[in-house]
């Protein structure tokens, strides 16, 4: 440390004034903490040396001729040099006594002449110290709301004089050092601001990163989710319709399953099983609602079929059966559903004779060709036939009829009829009939299925509901003994 320097550190005898000293004035405590809290909103306190305040000291020890000029910020305690001309290797010295710290109680310019015959002034380092200053003039840098930041500082080593408008000058070279600090304090703002701003806009950019991963990560989740879902639907959907459609004398069989979700297990279902060396049982059906727990009672309805028609194989009784099992089965719930039941019985010559029942389903339709290039169609309708599952006492009806060469019969579920058509109406029951009536092609079991198909593909939204189609024809060829079976689309099939 240099002998200013040691001569600047040192501090006036603590315990009050000495004899014949004019006490210093002490500052309002609200005043003080008011500054105080301004020299901390300008943010200039041990920032590095500025060209724009050095060009100031050096100005202002230009201007009246003196050996060191100083541009000061008080602090609690200390008295920071901002700029310092000719006083080098001093960065800072205590504020008590000093004589900054007097000129920022001051709204105007501090001049001490002589600093030996001022009591407070001559004990500053800077006076009794080996810098021997004798002459001291300062001008307090005041912010826009009143506020005493510090000084700017004239000193010299021989007492003198200055005029009204030297110390006018000195107080302009103040205001130049608070414009610059405006300034300062401005372009700080400013750069707060932006870097606010990009840090703003990095968070928001990475918030934004964050999402998208997120919602891409859902959407793979989803995705995935939905796969697995539609695996486990089609799995569990083929488990509840027959893998393939048996072979039967005399007879072609054709079928088709459509879902109305790939998501949603259907409780549409339909069968081709053997009673006996010669009979032959077949039934197609619909369980209310979907998902899991329709599956459970479709299983349980074909189980039940194919169970009860070994033991007796009037369809009547079957659907008797069928009804008293899912009325008695806690897990079917309140579920219901629809069913046709029939036996196929073979006749001397070909053909078959056909015993129907049916419970609330739509009804079956047995159609020929009438010779005229159109088909001759006709509703197969038990007297009766309610729900199935519904009520203990359901009633139940058969019909018979022949299924002769040439002839087929056409059964489906209900998302058939319910499909909209172009005008938004239900095909229906006359939509359907008109359709089979106007059909030119074969009247096989295949073609039957092929053009119901094309049909459904042909309407707006195809349908809205699970659809089972299950043709039953005898070739009209007398010497056609082998069937043809049309392997049977399940779902995710077309």
């Amino acid at each position: 440390m240099t002998s200013t320097e040691n001569a600047m550190a040192r501090q006036a005898p603590a315990g009050g004034p000495a004899p014949g000293r004019r006490p210093q004035p002490v500052p309002d405590g609200q005043v003080e903490q008011a500054r105080i809290a301004a020299v901390r909103r300008y943010d200039i306190l041990d920032t590095p040396p500025d060209g724009a305040f050095d060009r100031v000291a050096a100005l202002a020890a230009r201007l009246f001729d003196v050996p060191v000029a100083t541009v000061t910020i008080v602090d609690t305690d200390r008295i920071w040099f901002k700029a310092a001309h000719g006083l080098e290797g001093v960065k800072e010295i205590g504020r008590d006594p000093g004589l900054c710290g007097s000129a920022i109680l001051r709204d105007d310019t501090l001049v001490i002449p002589d600093t030996l015959l001022d009591p407070v002034a001559s004990e500053n380092p800077l006076v009794a110290g080996e810098m021997g200053v004798r002459f001291y003039a300062a001008a307090p840098i005041i912010t826009r709301d009143g506020h005493r930041l510090g000084t700017v500082n004239v000193l010299d080593t021989r007492p003198r004089s200055i005029s009204e408008d030297d110390t006018a000058t000195l107080a302009d070279l103040a205001a130049i050092v608070m414009d610059e600090l405006e300034l300062r304090l401005s372009a700080l703002r400013a750069l707060r601001q932006e870097q606010e701003r990009r840090e703003s806009e990095r968070r928001q950019a990475e918030a934004e990163r964050l999402r998208a991963e997120a919602e891409r990560a859902a959407r793979e989740q989803a995705e995935q989710d939905r796969a697995a879902v539609a695996a486990f639907a089609s799995t569990l959907q083929r488990l509840l319709l027959p893998p393939a459609l048996p072979a039967v004398p005399g007879l072609e069989l054709a079928c088709h399953y459509r879902t109305a979700s790939a998501h949603q297990v259907g409780g549409d279902f339909y069968d081709v099983f053997p009673l006996d060396s010669e009979r032959w049982a077949f039934f197609i059906g619909d369980v209310c609602g979907k998902g899991v727990e329709a599956a459970a009672v479709t299983a349980l309805a074909r189980h039940t079929l194919r169970a009860a028609a070994q033991i007796d194989p009037d369809p009547v009784v079957v659907l008797r059966a069928l009804n008293t099992a899912l009325l008695d089965d806690v897990t079917a719930g309140s579920r219901f559903c629809t069913a046709v039941h029939g036996v196929l019985t073979p006749r001397e010559g070909g053909g078959f004779t056909v015993t129907v029942a049916t419970g609330g389903h739509p009804p079956a339709y047995h159609l020929r060709a009438d010779g005229s290039g159109a088909a001759w169609v006709k509703a197969v309708r038990p007297a009766a036939g309610m729900l199935v599952g519904a009520f203990r006492q359901a009633a139940f009806s058969r019909t018979a009829f022949t299924l002769d060469r040439g002839e087929a019969l056409f059964l489906y579920t209900d998302g058939l009829t319910e499909a909209r058509t172009a005008q938004g109406v239900m095909l229906g029951e006359e939509g359907l009939t008109g359709f089979l009536h106007r059909r030119t092609g074969a009247l096989s079991a295949s073609a039957l299925v092929e053009d119901a198909i094309t049909l459904l593909s042909s309407l707006p939204d195809e349908a809205s509901d699970d659809v089972a189609l299950l043709a039953l024809s005898v070739p009209a060829a007398p010497d056609a003994t082998v069937p043809t079976i049309a392997a049977p689309k399940h779902p995710g099939q077309e």
